[in-house]
């Protein structure tokens, strides 16, 4: 497991200066892409937190995990943003849920703090 867990390593640094990068540039695309993979990051570790001691017996969950992790991150794939687009946003727009910005920065200006208010589309 030590190759492994050493090129996840280098994965989640390449995913953090891009995430860095993706801040200071005045494109949404990249910063959708570097949200997303930092959301489905967080529940791959809430995943492995829960199933720890089934993982345990898995063989070559790690392998799977860096390969999963390198589609994720590299730029080639957006794997993160094909995820987000295709499952979460999908499943948004099935169930009826808007999310509405309410903050007064502009994308590419200062980035300040984004209160997101989720609204479930009911019909009086």
């Amino acid at each position: 497991m030590g190759k492994t867990w050493a090129l996840i390593t280098h994965l989640h640094a390449l995913a953090g200066y891009a995430s860095i990068c993706a801040m200071e540039s005045t494109s949404k695309l990249d910063d959708e892409q570097w949200l997303a993979y930092w959301i489905i990051y967080s529940f791959i570790t809430l995943f492995e937190m829960a199933a720890e001691n089934v993982l345990y017996w898995i063989p070559l969950w790690y392998e799977a995990k860096l390969l999963f992790v390198a589609w994720l991150v590299l730029p080639q794939f957006r794997g993160a943003s094909f995820i987000y687009d295709k499952l979460v946003r999908e499943q948004l727009r099935k169930n009826g849920v808007r999310l509405h910005e309410h903050h007064g920065y502009g994308h590419g200006a200062e980035h300040g703090p984004h209160l997101l208010k989720a609204q479930h589309a009911v019909a009086h």
